[in-house]
C-alpha cells in the first residue's frame, strides 16, 4: 500500500519513492514539474512500468478515491501501484498508444469532436433549398434516428444475400451441405432433418428441387417448429409420421438468410460472424449513395458542398474550404454586399475584424458558392469556421492532414489515434495537469516531427508538464528532462541509470541509450548488394495510388518511405501482398483477430498487374503487428510451437508414463490436466455488488493453471507452470540440451525479446512485439525457396539497440537469399537498406507518386524527396 508521510516533495518536483511495480527495483525518482520528460530505455525495460503504470495509476486512483461509489462502479478502475509514496503527483491524462474501437461508427469526427461542429455548421449556416425548414444538428448525424439514411439505416452500406452466394454448388444435394451458409455439425443437421420432416427431398441436386422450395429454404421469415426423427432415413421418417411416433425432439426451422443476418448481427463469436460474413454481398446505399444520411441533410450545402462530400475530404481540402469562411475579412464583405446589418451585427463584427487584425478591403474571400445566406447565417458560418479552422490546422500541423473525418477509427494506427487525441487535448486548454505519452511520434515521418515537438510545446507553455515515452533519438536530445531506465529488459532492468538533463547521459557507462543518443554507435558502412532480378508491378491504383508502377529488386532489402498518408502502405501492405499473392495461390486473407463489421466498408481490391519478377518468388510471408491471439490462452509459447515439445518432454518423464499422461495432460486448454476451478485461466472474477467485477488469482491453483496431479510432474526440477514463468533468456539456459526448443528460444533471444516470458499472454504483448514473434517463428523454419518478407514498421516501439537486432536478423534473411520489404521511417533503417523508393511528396491527394528510387544515397540527393534530408543525415552520421 502507499503510505502516507508528512514530508513534502520539492516545489516543482514529482518525488517517488520505492516504486515496485513490474521490473522495478524499488525505484527513488525525483522528476520536475512544467518539463517536457522523456522516458528511455529497451523494450522491456521498465521505462513505461514507472509514468503508466506507477505514476498515471496513482493519479487515476486518487481521482477515484473522490468520486461517490456509486458512480465508481462505471468507470474502468486502475489498480494500486506498488509504490510507498508519490508526492507532488497533479491531475494526469493518458494518451496512450491503442487501437481504435471496434465500431467504424467511431471517425476521425467524432474523436476529434469536429463532426459536432460540422453538423452545426450545415444546421446555422447551410444553404437550404427553398421551402425546406431548418434542420437541427442530430438531424446532420448519420448515428442518429433523425438523421440516418432510411434504406441503410446510417451504415452507407446495403447487402444482399443472395441463392449465388448461399449454395456454390447448386449440383450438390442438401445433404452433402449444398446450402453452405447453414451452421456446421449438429446445427445444419438439424435443419436438414426438418426439412425431411416437412417432406422435401434432401438427395437430389439443389437445382433439381422445385424454385417454390428452393426460394422457401433460403429466403423464407416462417420458423416452424416440426417433430424431428434423428438418424432416420427419408423413408423411415414418413412412416414415424404416419404412424404418430414419438420423435427425438421438436426442431424449429429458421431460413438460410436469416440465420446469415441474424448470426452477424447477434453473434458474439467473431469466428461465427466472419463465417457468415462470406454469404453476404455489400454495396453503396442507392439512397443515399454512401453518405449514410436521409436526403432533407443532404440537400444542405455550405460552400457548394453536402456534408457527406465534405466529411469525406481529406483535412488538408475541409481547411481550404473553411478558410475563406474562417478570415476576418469575411463579415467586411457581407457589409459591401449591400446588406443592412443591425447595430449589434455591425458592432461584433467590427470588433472581430480588430481581434484579427484586419485592415482595408485586400483579399476579400470568394463566397460565390454560399448564395443566399442571411446576415445571421454569414455571422454564424465566420463563427463556427473559424473554431473549425483552428482544430483541422492543429490535426494538420501533426501531419494527419490526409485523413478525412469519416476514415474509421479501426482503419487507423495507433500512433495516428494518439495524435488525432493529442489535438484534442491541445484545443481543451487544460492547465496543470501531466500528460504521459506513449511514444508519440510512432509511425511519423520525421519531416513530421517538428510539428509534433510544437504541439508538445505548445501544452507545457499552458503550465502543463509532459512525461513522454520515447525511442525517437531527436526527441530525447530536445527533452528538459531525461530518465533512463534498464540498463537491460526484463529482471535485467527496472533501474533508474540516470535522471537529469540529456546532456548528463554521457557519462552513464551502463545506458544503453547513450550510444545512440552521442552517435557513438554506429553500424559499419557495407556496399549495397546487387540484385538477382526486379519484381515489377504495372498499373497498381489504390487509395491515391493512380496507374502507378514501381519496381522491387530481389534479394535485397528495401525500405519504402514517405510522409504519413503518401501511400506507401498501399503499395507494399496493400497492393503488392495482394497481387503477389493471388498469384502465388494464396490470397491475403482477412485476419482472425479483425472482426468483421455491417458498418465496415469492404476495401476495394488493388488493379494493377505484376509484369516480371514473379518466377523468383515462391512464398511470400507478411510480419503484420496484429495480435497472435485474442485472448490470455495464447501466448509466447504457444504460438511459436515450442510448447507443444515442452509438452512432449514431460509427457516423456517416468513420472508422466507411469500415471498414463501423455502430452494432452499438460495443455492448459484441455481438462484432463488443467484446473477445474478456473478452466486454465489462472484466475476467476469476482463479482461485486456495487463495484465492477475484478479478477483475482485462482483460489484452488493460485495463478498456476494446472490441478495438482499435472503440477507433481516435474522435469529437471520444474513443473509446466514454473515453465511457463521462465523468461526466453532463463529458458534458454534451462533447455540448452534440447536442440529444438533451444533453437525457438535462441531465435527469440536475438530478435530482442528476450524479457518476456514463455507463458505471457498474447493480450499483454504490444503490436512491435507481437510482429517480432512471428518474425522469430518464422525465423526458426526451415526455410523453402526464394521467399519474400514484407513488415509494416518493424521498429515501431522498438529502442535504438533493438533495432540494431532486428537488422541483424533481417540481414541475415536476406543473405539466405531471401527478399526483405519494409515500409519504414526510422531513417537509421533506410541508411542500411540495399534500395530505397520514396513515395510522396506529401499525403493523400497529394502523395501517391514515387519521387525517388535508388541507393541511400541516391535518394539523398533528391531535391523533390521529403525524406532525403533526413536520410542525408543519418548517412553523415
Amino acid at each position: 500500500m502507499i503510505s502516507k508521510r508528512n514530508s513534502k516533495a520539492p516545489a516543482g518536483m514529482v518525488r517517488v519513492r520505492g516504486a515496485r511495480e513490474h521490473n522495478l527495483k524499488n525505484v527513488d525518482v525525483d522528476i520536475p514539474r512544467d518539463a517536457l520528460v522523456v522516458f528511455t530505455g529497451v523494450s522491456g525495460s521498465g521505462k513505461s512500468s514507472l509514468p503508466f503504470s506507477t505514476l498515471y495509476a496513482e493519479a487515476q486512483r486518487r481521482y477515484f478515491e473522490s468520486v461517490a461509489p456509486y458512480a465508481r462502479r462505471l468507470i474502468d478502475q486502475v489498480g494500486v501501484p506498488d509504490v510507498d509514496s508519490i508526492e507532488g503527483l497533479p491531475p494526469a491524462v493518458a494518451l496512450q498508444q491503442q487501437r481504435g474501437t471496434p465500431s467504424a461508427r467511431s471517425s476521425v469526427g467524432s474523436v476529434t469532436t469536429l463532426s459536432s461542429l460540422i453538423r452545426m455548421l450545415y444546421s446555422r449556416a447551410g444553404s437550404y433549398p427553398p421551402g425546406q425548414p431548418m434542420l437541427y444538428a442530430e438531424d446532420f448525424s448519420p448515428n442518429t434516428p433523425q438523421g440516418a439514411c432510411p434504406e441503410c439505416h446510417g451504415l452507407g452500406r446495403v447487402y444482399e444475400v443472395t441463392e449465388a452466394l448461399m449454395v456454390p454448388d447448386p449440383n450438390l444435394t442438401i445433404r452433402q451441405r449444398a446450402v453452405a451458409s447453414w451452421p456446421l455439425a449438429w446445427q445444419g443437421q438439424n435443419l436438414r432433418d426438418i426439412l425431411v420432416t416437412m417432406g422435401i427431398d434432401v438427395d437430389i441436386p439443389w437445382k433439381k428441387l422445385p424454385k417454390k422450395q428452393r426460394d422457401w429454404i433460403l429466403f423464407t421469415e416462417e420458423t416452424p417448429t416440426v417433430p424431428v426423427y434423428a438418424g432416420l432415413t427419408p423413408e423411415e421418417t414418413r412412416v414415424a409420421l404416419k404412424r404418430k411416433m414419438e420423435p427425438s425432439y421438436q426442431g424449429t426451422f429458421t431460413g438460410a438468410r436469416r440465420y446469415i443476418l441474424h448470426t452477424f448481427t447477434h453473434s458474439q463469436s467473431a469466428l461465427m460472424k466472419k463465417r457468415v460474413s462470406q454469404f453476404m454481398r455489400g454495396s453503396p446505399c442507392p439512397l443515399c449513395e454512401g453518405k449514410r444520411l436521409k436526403r432533407e441533410a443532404l440537400s444542405v450545402t455550405f460552400a457548394g458542398y453536402d456534408i457527406g462530400e465534405l466529411s469525406h475530404m481529406p483535412l488538408l481540402q475541409v481547411a481550404e474550404v473553411l478558410r475563406p469562411v474562417a478570415a476576418a475579412n469575411y463579415l467586411e464583405q457581407v457589409e459591401e454586399s449591400g446588406d443592412t446589418l443591425s447595430h449589434a451585427q455591425t458592432r461584433e463584427a467590427r470588433q472581430q475584424r480588430v481581434a484579427h487584425g484586419a485592415s482595408g478591403h485586400a483579399s476579400a474571400p470568394d463566397v460565390r458558392h454560399t448564395p443566399n445566406l442571411s446576415l445571421e447565417k454569414r455571422l454564424a458560418a465566420q463563427r463556427i469556421a473559424e473554431d473549425l479552422l483552428e482544430r483541422v490546422s492543429t490535426l494538420t500541423d501533426l501531419g494527419l492532414g490526409y485523413l478525412a473525418l469519416e476514415r474509421s477509427t479501426p482503419t487507423l494506427s495507433s500512433g495516428e489515434l494518439q495524435r488525432l487525441r493529442l489535438a484534442t487535448q491541445l484545443g481543451s486548454q487544460l492547465f496543470g495537469v501531466i500528460y504521459v505519452l506513449d511514444e508519440p511520434s510512432a509511425g511519423l515521418h520525421p519531416a513530421d516531427g517538428e510539428a509534433l515537438f510544437e504541439a508538445l510545446q505548445r501544452l507545457k507553455a499552458d503550465g502543463n508538464t509532459l512525461f513522454v515515452v520515447e525511442h525517437d533519438v531527436e526527441t530525447m536530445r530536445r527533452a528538459d528532462w531525461l530518465i533512463d531506465v534498464g540498463p537491460a529488459a526484463g529482471e535485467k532492468g527496472g533501474r533508474v541509470l540516470y535522471s537529469g538533463p540529456p546532456a548528463g547521459l554521457a557519462d552513464i557507462a551502463d545506458s544503453q541509450t547513450r550510444a545512440y543518443l552521442f552517435a557513438e554507435n554506429q553500424r559499419p558502412e557495407r556496399a549495397a548488394r546487387k540484385p538477382s532480378g526486379w519484381l515489377k508491378l504495372d498499373g497498381v491504383t489504390r487509395n491515391n495510388l493512380n496507374n502507378l508502377s514501381a519496381e522491387f529488386p530481389l534479394g535485397c532489402f528495401t525500405s519504402v518511405t514517405g510522409v504519413s498518408g503518401s501511400g506507401k502502405s498501399s503499395l507494399v501492405s496493400q497492393a503488392l501482398l495482394e497481387l503477389v499473392g493471388a498469384q502465388l495461390g494464396r490470397p491475403m486473407a482477412e485476419a482472425e483477430s479483425e472482426e468483421p463489421s455491417l458498418e465496415d466498408d469492404t476495401p476495394p481490391p488493388s488493379t494493377g498487374q505484376i509484369s516480371a519478377g514473379l518466377e523468383s518468388i515462391k512464398r511470400l510471408v507478411q510480419v503484420d503487428q496484429k495480435p497472435i491471439g485474442r485472448t490470455p490462452r495464447s501466448n509466447l509459447a504457444t504460438y511459436t510451437g515450442l510448447f507443444d515439445n515442452v509438452r512432449k518432454l514431460f509427457a516423456a518423464t517416468p513420472e508422466a508414463q507411469a500415471a498414463g499422461y501423455d502430452a494432452g495432460q499438460f495443455s492448459f486448454n484441455v481438462a484432463k490436466g488443467r484446473c477445474a476451478t478456473c478452466e486454465g485461466e489462472g484466475f476467476v472474477s469476482v463479482e461485486l455488488l456495487f463495484m465492477p467485477s475484478v479478477y483475482a488469482p485462482c483460489p484452488t491453483c493460485h495463478g498456476a493453471r494446472y490441478n495438482p496431479q499435472t503440477l507433481a510432474i516435474l522435469w529437471q526440477g520444474l513443473s509446466i507452470a514454473q515453465v511457463l514463468q521462465l523468461t526466453v533468456d532463463e529458458a534458454v539456459a534451462v533447455f540448452a540440451e534440447q536442440a529444438g526448443i533451444r533453437r525457438s528460444l535462441e531465435v527469440l533471444r536475438d530478435i530482442g525479446l528476450g524479457y518476456l516470458r514463455l507463458g505471457q499472454p498474447a493480450t499483454e504483448l504490444s503490436g512491435g512485439e507481437a510482429q517480432r514473434i512471428k518474425l522469430a517463428t518464422e525465423l526458426q523454419r526451415n526455410q523453402r525457396g526464394a521467399t519474400l518478407y514484407v513488415l509494416d514498421e518493424p521498429t515501431t516501439g522498438l529502442h535504438p539497440r533493438d533495432v540494431d537486432r532486428l537488422l541483424e536478423q533481417l540481414d541475415t534473411l536476406v543473405t539466405a537469399g531471401h527478399t526483405v520489404i519494409v515500409v519504414e521511417h526510422e531513417m537509421r533503417v533506410v541508411a542500411q537498406s540495399d534500395w530505397v523508393i520514396d513515395i510522396g511528396p506529401g499525403a493523400g491527394d497529394q502523395g501517391g507518386r514515387i519521387v525517388a528510387a535508388g541507393t541511400p544515397q541516391k535518394v539523398a540527393t533528391s531535391k523533390k524527396s521529403k525524406t532525403a534530408p533526413f536520410l542525408a543525415r543519418a548517412l553523415s552520421r
